[in-house]
């Protein structure tokens, strides 16, 4: 299983229209080719808080050849001060008409003060942040997101595509919304669909944040799926009470998705705790969320649970308790991450006033280490929590017993079982271990405002 975000395939093909001659590159499907790079006119960066290192790092190399590097993304866009010590530019939020007008500019035409939601720095050295650009009105002007541009696009699977953005929620802890808003653009199920028959793919994984953000349009496209008979299992993101609302199960819906070939679906479920689901600002309740995965079971289709641990009411037996819940209702798969402090998110702005980040190392911002000090326990206490309920759940005579042949589901237990079994054993996470322990019984919070008990991480960027 090989997968790639999808904002470079769509910007790269967005240059492609322009006739610009663009290359992709995905770690985890092939070699940076260096000498590719950094023969390169323009050299653009994208990459997540907890990639954000390394991704300087990339960028300073590049910087260092003399060759201009622009940077994308929510890390970057909350923290473009900070990006700015290793990159060029930076396209905040939303980046298809951003870059666009920088590589108009690049070539001579325009000026970068009139480019919105850009980042740059003035031949006198100061940073300056241009006004924001507002959002996509829609997303049908766009092109596709071009794999062929991907070296080692063809490992990619599933097949992913994305039919949707924004979203409406407020969960406090996402900066989905503060990346791509509320409104929710659309692309009309005719054209996914066309665009699936296209690619005729072997499986098929929708990007989408919810896939069913509107069950009428989900209805729709579920229909038309069926209707063409695209012969390939799809995986979806979906919110639970999307199958059951107020104790009510939508039987059409799960008809639709299994006709469609839905198999599995990912749900984040993030706590059984009320309180928490109230402080996380989730709007579902535990009797819908029983109510669906029991639905969803009943009609074959495979369940996948991510959870968020670290609330201010989480207890190491509130984690324990959701490990007994998810194999009391059936769930094939979870992921137990710890609550993260991302960028430019609610949680975030309360923690750093209360003075519980304990570390700003962008690495550990996985969501399989603890950055923050919850109010139940010390940070010591929920990370080893974290790791027994995933042994809870992730037991060797359970896995054996079944013998799935979808491959994703396959994927999720085993790197449920290896986050349980050799996270432990890998050396940096021992010394992570033995780091907060001791910060745990030395401390309390307020920790120290410039890094805690690691530094940024920032010094180990080659300058």
């Amino acid at each position: 299983v090989k997968q790639i975000r999808l904002g470079l395939p769509l910007l790269g093909a967005l240059l492609t229209q322009r006739g610009h001659q663009v290359r992709v590159y995905g770690e985890s499907l092939s070699e940076v080719d260096w000498d590719d790079v950094l023969a390169s006119d323009l050299v653009g960066i994208s990459a997540t808080t907890s990639t954000v290192i390394r991704a300087y790092r990339y960028a300073q190399k590049v910087r260092d050849a003399g060759i201009p590097v622009v940077m994308g993304g929510p890390h970057v866009t909350f923290l473009a001060d900070e990006a700015m010590d290793f990159c060029d530019y930076v396209v905040r939020n939303e980046g298809e008409e951003t870059l666009l007008e920088l590589v108009d500019y690049l070539q001579g035409k325009g000026s970068l003060e009139n480019i919105l939601g850009l980042t740059y720095r003035t031949t006198e050295g100061q940073v300056v942040h241009n006004p924001a650009r507002p959002l996509l009105s829609g997303l049908t002007e766009l092109p596709w997101p071009d794999m062929g541009l991907v070296v080692g696009g063809e490992k990619v699977s599933p097949t992913p595509i994305l039919a949707s953005r924004g979203c409406p929620y407020g969960c406090e802890f996402c900066s989905v919304i503060l990346m791509f808003g509320r409104k929710v653009r659309t692309i009309e199920p005719a054209e996914v669909v066309t665009e699936l028959k296209r690619l005729k793919p072997r499986k098929i994984f929708f990007y989408d944040d919810n896939f069913l953000i509107s069950k009428r349009r989900g209805k729709e496209l579920l229909a038309l799926m069926a209707k063409e008979n695209l012969g390939a299992p799809f995986y979806a993101q979906i919110r639970v009470d999307s199958v059951c609302k107020n104790g009510n199960i939508d039987k059409e819906l799960l008809d639709l998705l299994w006709n469609a070939g839905c198999r599995i679906v990912y749900l984040g479920l993030e706590s059984i705790n009320p309180n928490t689901l109230k402080e996380y600002h989730k709007e579902s309740s535990i009797d819908d969320m029983s109510g669906g995965l029991e639905a969803l079971a009943n009609r074959g289709i495979k369940t996948h649970g991510m959870f968020a641990f670290g609330a201010d009411s989480d207890t190491p037996e509130s984690l324990y308790q959701t490990a007994d819940y998810c194999l009391d209702h059936g769930l094939n798969s979870v992921q137990f991450l710890a609550l993260t402090p991302l960028p430019g998110t609610q949680h975030t702005a309360r923690w750093e006033a209360e003075g519980r980040i304990i570390t700003r190392n962008w690495t550990l911002y996985d969501g399989h280490h603890v950055v923050h000090w919850p109010k139940q326990m010390t940070p010591y206490e929920l990370q080893v929590a974290l790791l027994d309920a995933h042994k809870r759940f992730y037991k060797v005579r359970r896995m054996l017993a079944v013998k799935p042949k979808a491959p994703m589901y396959r994927k999720h237990q085993i790197e449920g079982y290896l986050m349980c079994h050799a996270w432990e054993h890998v050396r940096e996470n021992r010394d992570y271990m033995r780091e907060i322990k001791e910060l745990s019984e030395s401390q309390s919070p307020p920790v120290p405002a410039e890094g805690g008990f690691l530094k940024a991480g920032l010094e180990t960027v080659t300058r």
